[in-house]
């Protein structure tokens, strides 16, 4: 009556491996600048042809020298910045679409594919998306990533919204932090693991496993009294 059983909704992880030409600058900002650990797009449009509307979770800092990189950036025509108490800070960005971003956003809006929320644009160069679709409308967007750009595809499985909604109050080095500081013992009654065990795991400095582990603190014990419910 119903026809046959029909295969579960797909998703697929990559990390896309962009070249310093092709990266948007304010990316190329975020892999030149030591403090600065990705940006992660949370929404955008792209209504009008040429420009996309977008906001964005910065995760570093000082601000006054993004702000000048902005300022210089040809392809931005307007922003606005709204800073975080950790020294994070959200940024809304109307920018134009370069060649190479034009082909990335026609490859991931393919017929039938929706991208998951946030993008990462990280300090190694590297961009994270996960895409949710049919299995055919996963492999024609992986046909369709402009020539030039590595592909990795760090996981590929059947959708469930639990996979991505553990972590979604954190960024994604955040919740790296965290998941090692759990399987060190960081966490543990009386304590097993240390924070140079977290670094370890993290290969960064135990200071900055330290920032990274209070700044998820912070932000799941904010949203908890704010109400907003399990993170």
């Amino acid at each position: 009556m119903f026809g046959r059983p029909r295969a579960g909704v797909k998703y697929v992880r990559l990390s896309l491996s962009l070249p310093s030409e092709a990266r948007n600058p304010m990316h190329q900002f975020v892999v030149d600048h030591e403090g600065y650990e990705a940006s992660y797009l949370l929404r955008g449009n792209n209504i009008e042809e040429e420009v996309h509307t977008m906001l964005f979770y910065v995760d570093g800092h000082p601000i006054a020298p993004y702000r000048e990189a902005l300022e210089a950036t040809e392809h931005v025509l307007e922003y606005e910045i709204s800073t975080c108490p950790d020294d994070s800070f959200y940024l809304y960005v109307r920018d134009r679409f370069s060649e190479t971003g034009r082909g990335i956003v026609d490859a991931v809006t393919a017929a039938g594919l929706v991208g998951v929320s946030p993008v990462a644009f990280r300090a190694d160069g590297t961009m994270e998306i996960t895409l949710v679709g049919s299995g055919e409308t996963v492999q024609r967007a992986l046909d369709a990533v402009p020539d030039g750009i590595g592909v990795d595809v760090r996981e590929v499985g059947e959708y469930g919204s639990h996979r991505f909604e553990s972590s979604a109050a954190l960024t994604d080095r955040q919740f790296e932090a965290v998941a090692a500081a759990v399987d060190c013992g960081y966490y543990d009654e009386p304590r097993e693991g240390s924070t140079a065990e977290v670094a370890d795991a993290l290969d960064c400095s135990p200071g900055t496993a330290a920032e990274h582990l209070r700044k998820a603190e912070a932000r799941v014990m904010g949203r908890l009294v704010e109400g907003d419910g399990p993170v």
